[in-house]
């Protein structure tokens, strides 16, 4: 199921534990929007390693056991202009490196981690003076946009080159990573964690009320425009279907005009963003989950957590062959696949799951069995502190 990669980005051998093993310093510039819930889940979840959160800005109320606001520079501004007018990135200042540091002294921290990796361009000042081992993690979005251009290219490789562990969500991100200057043998794959999920034995619907579900920011990569395309096709054998798209992004308006243009309006419902409560109970009342994934402008999904949580609930998933959702969906065994930006592939898929029951239920479980298992809580937290285990013990 998951692809070998040429350049064999690996999983840390899990070392043996003695106790605590230290403490884990983890930046996020803000911490934390509501879509990145999962890095919640990640920090919350570490057991041998003490978290400690440094960010610039606080958003919303995340419970953490030690939080470090540390303000951003008030000339901030002119390291944006200077990267505006002349294409190099902006770097954190003195001020903020010097704080920084000293926290990561204060609280004894074995080592740092950077969420994003876009984000660690710009804390270079930081990675040259860090007491402790440095890993940058990468999580998709963040391998396009300036980070790839020629104007970042000696900050991103010295970026590459101070940190200990480049960590990537998916083998096809690692492939994008090292194509950016990465060294291989520095990259390691670090899954995403799965918060806990109550698993349903899904049935196709016998009276043909079929509830289509895509959770997604409302961005043009989720192929949001394709779902609601195939959805049209769909409802033309399966009058009683409903759509249910929850998320909220800047496409909300036009999505909602191609609903009407389509003649959907009253089989599509936009549910805004969800709490995971809620959410979780939207997977066990819906049938198939939908997300057609499409590369834009070079920016590529890692893999989706929505399809995963999806997916470890028991719905049967129809996607797209896109950035690395191959290395969860194995077509025809634990998803269906479709090529990018083909509504028509996609319509076909979801009619075989609704005119065979038998692979319906046998997609449902293989894909939950699947998921369950790879991206478990005590399989990835394991997998993140040998990583962490691991860059302390290489420098």
């Amino acid at each position: 199921m998951v692809r070998a990669l040429p350049i064999t980005p690996k999983l840390s051998p899990l070392l043996p534990l003695s106790g605590k093993s230290g403490t884990a310093a983890i930046f996020c510039a803000t911490f934390l929007r509501p879509e990145m819930l999962h890095i919640h889940r990640q920090i919350v979840g570490l057991s041998t390693f003490s978290p400690v959160v440094l960010t610039q800005k606080r958003e919303g109320d995340w419970p953490v056991r030690t939080l470090e606001v540390i303000p951003r520079s008030g000339f901030r501004f002119l390291g944006r202009g200077i990267e505006r007018w002349f294409g190099r990135p902006w770097q954190i200042s003195g001020g903020e490196t010097r704080k920084m540091a000293a926290i990561l002294r204060r609280t004894g921290a074995s080592v740092l981690h950077i969420f994003f990796g876009n984000v660690a361009v710009h804390m270079l000042p930081l990675l040259r003076c860090s007491p402790v081992p440095v890993v940058v993690s990468f999580h998709g979005s963040d391998v396009t946009g300036e980070i790839a251009t020629p104007a970042f290219g000696r900050a991103r490789n010295e970026m590459f080159r101070r940190a200990t562990l480049v960590l990537c969500r998916s083998e096809q991100l690692a492939r994008r990573v090292q194509a950016l200057g990465c060294d291989p043998a520095k990259l390691r794959i670090m899954r995403t964690v799965l918060p806990p999920l109550r698993r349903t034995r899904h049935v196709p619907p016998a009276d043909g009320t079929w509830h289509i579900v895509q959770a997604a920011r409302l961005v043009s990569k989720k192929g949001l425009s394709t779902s609601l395309r195939a959805f049209a096709e769909f409802l033309k054998t399966h009058p009683l279907a409903r759509f249910t798209i929850v998320g909220e992004g800047p496409l909300e308006g036009e999505l909602r005009a191609l609903a009407a243009d389509l003649g959907l309006s009253g089989s599509v419902e936009f549910g805004g963003f969800l709490s995971q409560e809620r959410l979780g109970e939207l997977f066990q009342r819906a049938h198939i989950f939908l997300h057609p994934s499409e590369t834009v402008g070079g920016d590529v999904e890692g893999i989706p957590n929505s399809l995963l949580e999806a997916m470890a609930s028991g719905l049967p998933a129809v996607s797209t062959r896109h950035g690395g959702i191959p290395e969860v969906i194995e077509d025809r065994i634990t998803g269906r696949l479709c090529p990018e930006r083909d509504p028509d592939a996609v319509a076909a898929a979801l009619l075989e799951f609704a005119a065979d029951p038998v692979l319906y239920e046998r997609i449902s479980g293989a894909g939950a069995d699947f998921v369950t298992a790879e991206f478990s809580a005590a399989k990835q937290i394991a997998n993140i502190e040998a990583l962490y285990r691991e860059a302390c013990a290489t420098k």
